[in-house]
């Protein structure tokens, strides 16, 4: 939808007679104040790149800690636990069940709203006697409570599911790999694969550090911020690429600085767009949600860093020792010669 429908909306605005008196309100007649403000400014980021692979260096260090002091809070799904679901006398929010289960000593509790209005609740290994205190505590909130689920989640399915979500993580990163082996010389492919497990691990660090849980959502948050970050990085690299085969000037640094700036307002506004939204269901979303924008609002804006201040750097120090070449390879096909004896050059 973002190119297909966009672009028709684009070429439709481009069509019309007024905007095209009125080019100005259509945003199509200049690149933007920012961008011709960078241009003109041309600060050199590249001039110290060692400083931000420095920085990037020192976040990892401290996500590494945050993992090996406190170690991954890992949720039910991956632990083994409880789940249990509820039909309720009067209609209830999610809110209002998990304030009354946290109220009768289940604060860790996950509580969500399913089907048909019912509430479904996750929790670790309890008794029985707690499961009846969460039913009489929903009960009380709504005006009474009846139980249609009750499923234990045993420590075998909880490592079966842990190594099934470890493969899924392992696939979407080797194919990432894979895709960016076969799109970019292989020093640009590592630059963008090294910002990828950065972007990752920080945000695994920040939730480690927080006692979050990570659990299936969370774990949908990180495949989702593979993608975001890749995207990011190829369209930088894809830039720098053009910029390099396209000047003669021979300093990679330049080239790479130039590429940045030209590429930096598109990738701010990208993460800006999504952000707003995901502030939004941080906020609004309720504690079913929360972590999951908070894991994505910390992916863009790590990523949205990364592929400027981490993957562009590390592809320049890569450069250095193992140049870019200015031209694809190109393959030598045989050319027939001009003449009647059917020769082949």
């Amino acid at each position: 939808s973002a190119l297909v429908i966009a672009r028709v909306l684009t070429e439709q605005a481009a069509r019309s007679r007024w905007l095209r008196r009125h080019p100005a309100v259509s945003g199509l007649a200049s690149s933007g104040r920012v961008r011709a403000w960078l241009r003109r400014a041309s600060p050199d980021l590249m001039g110290r790149s060692r400083t931000w692979l420095a920085i990037s260096g020192v976040a990892l260090v401290l996500a590494v800690a945050g993992i090996a002091v406190n170690g991954l809070n890992l949720g039910v799904e991956f632990t083994g636990g409880r789940l249990m679901q509820y039909s309720t006398t009067q209609p209830i929010t999610a809110d209002q069940a998990r304030e009354a289960v946290a109220d009768a000593g289940f604060p860790t509790a996950v509580v969500q709203e399913a089907d048909d209005g019912q509430i479904a609740v996750r929790t670790g290994q309890i008794s029985n006697e707690d499961v009846l205190s969460i039913r009489d505590a929903i009960a009380a909130e709504a005006g009474g409570a009846t139980q249609e689920r009750d499923e234990l989640i045993g420590p075998s399915l909880g490592n079966e599911l842990r190594q099934q979500a470890l493969i899924a993580f392992g696939i979407a990163l080797l194919v990432q790999m894979i895709y960016l082996a076969v799109r970019f010389k292989w020093t640009i492919g590592a630059s963008a694969v090294l910002a990828m497990f950065h972007d990752v691990i920080i945000v695994v660090g920040v939730f480690a550090w927080l006692d979050k849980p990570i659990d299936g959502v969370f774990l949908a948050a990180a495949l989702t911020i593979i993608g975001l970050s890749v995207n990011d990085s190829v369209v930088v690299f894809d830039r720098i690429r053009e910029e390099w085969r396209a000047s003669k000037d021979r300093d990679m640094a330049a080239v790479i600085n130039r590429a940045v700036i030209d590429t930096l307002p598109r990738t701010v506004n990208t993460g800006l767009g999504a952000m707003f939204i995901l502030a939004a269901l941080a906020v609004l979303g309720g504690d079913s949600l929360r972590d999951f924008a908070i894991a994505l609002l910390l992916g863009l804006g790590i990523g949205t860093y990364s592929s400027v201040f981490t993957a562009a750097p590390r592809a320049l120090l890569l450069h250095r020792r193992w140049p870019l070449p200015r031209t694809e390879p190109v393959r030598k096909r045989p050319v027939r010669a001009p003449s009647d004896s059917g020769a082949v050059i």
